[in-house]
């Protein structure tokens, strides 16, 4: 649905008011909380059943990793053999264990009522049954994975959602996966039947003997019987030629590119903000160029999201004319249910927060917005005196400012900022996604700002030293994007920065300045205050404690430094169930929790290298004092 053509979408009669939002009939909300899902959200007739069919299809695939390393019933092996060679049955039993494997890795697709997952769990179960009879006659496994397969195909219709987008270095993850859990079923097979194995046999004979096995060598442990030490030898090999096969396949198959930002969905979204970007500070992050966006039917509004580890992660508000924000809500829904992502949004005001909360998401404030009006901001008062001390400390100094919109910096002025901030970023990773915009001097910026700050470098002349990037809020608004400083530069640089941003407001016609996200500042002030109790002050302790690795009090007490209008913003979520997983999707996205990544990748992420807003104000050796 990314990007497509409204007109393709509008039917007779089209609107923004689709089921789950606002104007939905009574009749359509009742039969939706009728169900079990909250009114707005997508529904599905039975949604046990996915879980409860994952959860057998994991004890489907266990049983058959089971049965085929134990042994097997002396009877029935004997009157197999008068149908089937021996070495026919031994090579079931080690398709069996590949079988096993595969149901208990696809069993989690199941759960997340992926299509492709159920044709895959249909064929083995089928493969399932005709093993468990070639193997041994186990005709009671043969039918527990011919009762789950018959109940998958009558319950077909509960798996439609779509398949993740795929890329090559899923392969090395499945490549992992499939090697961790081959070495896993040869040693519990040879500590199953530890008695067949001649002489000594410590734990690392037997991990040497199975990953050999594995790439069809010889290993090291000698077995009673040639019976069972080809048995071992064909587990073992199948399960390695699966991996290797698996694994290439995943790698060389084409991949399916990630979710981005095309150049129509850009062109529109910034002909939304010429209209309506003064709504929301956060508006202009929409264009960050790894996030897509979903359009209303008429296409007056969109949401901007990236899929973070299943999760289908929006920030801040809808963007466009709040009467079409339901449209763009309900599409916005449809299209997690039609993936089975999780819905969820990040950093949303209260407006969105309520329109989230009409289409069936519940609403969870998890922060305030620091907001200081250009106009009504002064140095002066008692309560501005540490930050008036720094900035005259820092004038004293000789230091001086310069403050432009990126229109005006000619392509080389540019290409020096990015080097500099690159020089100063480092290899500290790149952090932000709801409130940076992750690109410096890009040509249709133009409206971007930047402010600079210099010292003497006496005869070579003005020396950068810091750097505020700012992204346009409205026509009469900057939102801080990010904040850079030479550590070797003097304190109270970064106060001098954002008070000679606020002090060049009039000249660049500007009246309100976002500046970072203090997140659960509420809890913060609450327990610091005379009174408070044990709740608040323990909330307040834990939150001063993660301090130590997200700056989180840091961030608040720096941002209060300039007496700003707090503005509250929120979580939007499906239920509280989902918290955790969102949580994690969340401080992946802003990059506070990092996967490891090839070098070439890793260098290619750091070409932006400036920290978001609401993640660093400054390196740690920098950082404002409580």
């Amino acid at each position: 649905m990314r990007g497509d053509d409204p007109a393709n979408r509008r039917g007779s009669g089209a609107s923004d008011s689709l089921p789950g939002a606002r104007g939905v009939a009574p009749a359509a909300g009742r039969g939706l909380a009728a169900s079990g899902a909250p009114p707005g959200l997508p529904c599905w007739g039975r949604p046990w059943v996915p879980a409860v069919a994952a959860l057998l299809t994991l004890l489907v695939g266990l049983l058959d990793i089971g049965s085929a390393l134990t042994p097997e019933w002396r009877v029935r092996l004997a009157e197999l053999r008068g149908v089937l060679p021996g070495s026919v049955s031994r090579q079931a039993a080690a398709f069996t264990v590949v079988v096993g494997v595969l149901l208990v890795l696809i069993s989690r697709g199941l759960r997340r009522r992926k299509r492709r997952a159920l044709r895959a769990v249909v064929v083995l179960l089928a493969a399932s049954v005709v093993l468990q009879v070639a193997k041994g006659l186990d005709y009671e496994e043969a039918m527990a994975s011919a009762a789950l397969l018959v109940a998958l195909v009558v319950t077909r219709r509960e798996f439609s959602a779509k398949g993740d987008p795929a890329t090559r270095w899923r392969a090395l993850g499945v490549g992992a996966v499939l090697v961790g859990a081959s070495v896993m079923v040869g040693m519990v097979l040879l500590w199953l039947r530890a008695s067949r194995i001649v002489g000594p046999h410590p734990l690392s004979a037997q991990l040497e003997h199975v990953l050999y096995g594995l790439v069809g060598i010889t290993g090291p442990l000698r077995f009673v019987s040639d019976r069972f030490a080809d048995l071992v030898t064909r587990i073992l090999l199948t399960l390695g030629l699966v991996t290797i096969a698996a694994t290439a396949y995943l790698a060389l198959r084409p991949p399916q590119p990630r979710p981005s930002l095309t150049a129509d969905d850009e062109t529109r979204v910034r002909a939304l903000l010429a209209r309506h970007g003064a709504a929301d500070s956060l508006g202009y992050f929409a264009l960050r160029r790894d996030k897509s966006v979903i359009w209303s039917p008429t296409g007056k509004a969109c949401v901007a999201y990236r899929v973070v580890s299943g999760v289908m992660l929006a920030s801040g508000d809808p963007l466009g004319d709040s009467e079409a924000w339901p449209g763009a809500i309900s599409q916005f829904l449809a299209e997690a249910a039609d993936h089975a992502w999780t819905p969820a949004v990040i950093g949303c005001s209260e407006a969105g927060g309520t329109a989230y909360s009409r289409a069936g998401l519940s609403a969870l404030e998890f922060g305030d917005e620091a907001v200081v009006d250009a106009a009504d901001f002064t140095l002066q008062g008692r309560a501005m005196r540490n930050v008036r001390q720094a900035v005259g400390r820092v004038e004293r100094a000789g230091y001086t400012h310069r403050a432009c919109r990126m229109r005006d910096v000619d392509a080389a002025e540019r290409a020096r900022l990015k080097a500099q901030a690159a020089a100063w970023r480092g290899t500290e990773t790149e952090r932000g996604f709801s409130m940076a915009l992750g690109r410096l001097g890009d040509l249709g910026d133009g409206d971007c700002v930047a402010l600079m700050a210099f010292s003497d470098g006496g005869a070579c002349g003005p020396v950068l030293r810091g750097l505020l990037h700012f992204v346009p809020w409205g026509p009469d608004g900057l939102s801080l994007d990010a904040m850079l400083r030479d550590t070797s530069a003097d304190n109270g640089l970064n106060e001098f920065l954002i008070v000679s941003a606020l002090r060049s407001a009039g000249e660049l016609g500007i009246r309100r300045v976002s500046l970072n996200f203090a997140f659960l500042r509420s809890a913060l002030e609450r327990g610091e205050r005379l009174g408070a109790g044990p709740v608040s002050r323990a909330w307040r302790g834990l939150l001063l404690f993660l301090s130590r690795w997200f700056q989180i009090d840091s961030l608040y007490r720096f941002n209060a430094k300039f007496q700003p209008r707090w503005q509250p913003r929120y979580v939007a979520y499906p239920s509280t169930r989902d918290l955790p997983r969102i949580a994690l999707a969340m401080l992946e996205a802003e990059a506070f929790l990092v996967r490891p990544r090839p070098a070439f990748v890793a260098r290619r992420r750091r070409a932006w290298p400036y920290p978001g807003r609401g993640g660093e104000v400054d390196r740690p050796e920098s950082l404002p004092g409580p």
